[in-house]
């Protein structure tokens, strides 16, 4: 069943994404803070850029750099992979919804790894210095000092990402595989505006719209009681 299909790729979308995204932004957020890095300012602006680009375009240009013919990404690994038949990134159905989400975290990677270094910057210094006195590593620290402190901003972006992600999700899909192959990259909104729009089938559609509705709420309270921790307290 479609419906069905379209709830499976978008919680498949939404769990792949937040977590690589939040976690690249993480770990990158962490090193530009607080790691010696020459030229931080021009890090955090490469990282930032695609954000500021639409959705449109990002989703054009990976679509462009998976072509299975001309695209970048088959040129490099044509390298390594010789003449063997090159691979459809957007035309296999086991491969298809990896590479939509891979064009998903790098659109939003910059704009995480901002909010998370503003977090950083406010943690007091003395915790690290006392921390490497102890004997205590860089990725102890990263994990008994910085994630803890900054705990309840990365609950809320983990709230918010994972409802933008619903609609994001469409936007990419629509753009790049209009959810092909044979809908395996179909989500809950794409699904949804092919039903009202295109089959005019305007109440199957709606209801959609309801259910989609009562998942995001639902999901983003079932995060929040997860994530819920007694606030660390300098």
């Amino acid at each position: 069943m479609k419906f069905i299909q379209s709830f499976q790729n978008t919680v498949m979308l939404i769990v792949i994404v937040c977590v690589v995204t939040i976690g690249i932004a993480l770990i990158l957020a962490s090193i530009l803070s607080r790691e010696k890095v020459v030229c931080k300012g021009l890090f955090r602006v490469i990282f930032y850029v695609p954000n500021v680009l639409s959705i449109v375009v990002i989703s054009a240009i990976f679509s462009a750099i998976y072509d299975a013919k001309n695209g970048m990404l088959n040129s490099l690994l044509s390298i390594f992979r010789g003449g063997k038949e090159p691979i459809y990134w957007l035309g296999d159905q086991k491969i298809v919804l990896f590479s939509i989400a891979g064009a998903m975290v790098w659109q939003a990677i910059g704009y995480y790894m901002v909010m998370y270094m503003a977090s950083i910057s406010s943690v007091p210094e003395s915790l690290y210095e006392n921390a490497s006195l102890e004997g205590a590593s860089k990725i102890r620290q990263f994990f008994d000092i910085t994630i803890p402190l900054i705990w309840q901003n990365i609950r809320t972006t983990l709230t918010f990402f994972i409802i933008g992600s619903i609609n994001m999700s469409f936007l990419f899909v629509r753009v790049m595989t209009s959810g092909g192959p044979d809908g395996s990259t179909e989500v809950f909104l794409s699904y949804m505006y092919k039903q009202a729009y295109t089959n005019s089938s305007y109440g199957y559609g709606m209801s959609i719209g309801v259910v989609v509705f009562i998942f995001s709420f639902a999901l983003s309270a079932i995060v929040n009681l997860i994530t819920r921790r007694d606030p660390v307290e300098l």
